[in-house]
């Protein structure tokens, strides 16, 4: 299933900096568990994946990070979506909706040729 990994790896960033703009800020395994919970368990994304994807974007200046004090001892890293992130988002979204359309118009030629 090497393919289906490229996909989902592929979407990653764009899954990501959408929960973060509509979620708000959010933790690694939080965002997990939401894509695999919302998706009906059809999408689960490795906590690996998530992280590498949050430190590309760190770097790219699409998000930010911060450390917040959860209980008496335990820190939690947060992800913030930066405004850059933001441009980011709306270019992938873009690109995503219009490789769907041209997917779907693809399938409706070949319906129709048989």
């Amino acid at each position: 299933m090497a393919y289906k990994n490229s996909i989902i790896t592929g979407i990653t960033d764009l899954l990501v900096l959408l929960i973060l703009k509509e979620k708000g800020d959010s933790y690694v395994y939080e965002i997990c568990k939401y894509i695999t919970e919302n998706s009906n368990e059809l999408l689960s994304i490795p906590h690996n994946t998530v992280y590498t994807v949050m430190y590309k974007l760190e770097m790219e200046n699409m998000i930010s990070e911060y450390s917040k004090l959860v209980g008496r001892k335990r820190t939690r890293v947060y992800y913030h979506l930066e405004p850059a992130g933001e441009t980011y988002l709306d270019e992938l979204m873009t690109d995503y909706q219009n490789m769907s359309a041209g997917f779907g118009l693809i399938q409706e030629h070949l319906r129709r040729r048989d």
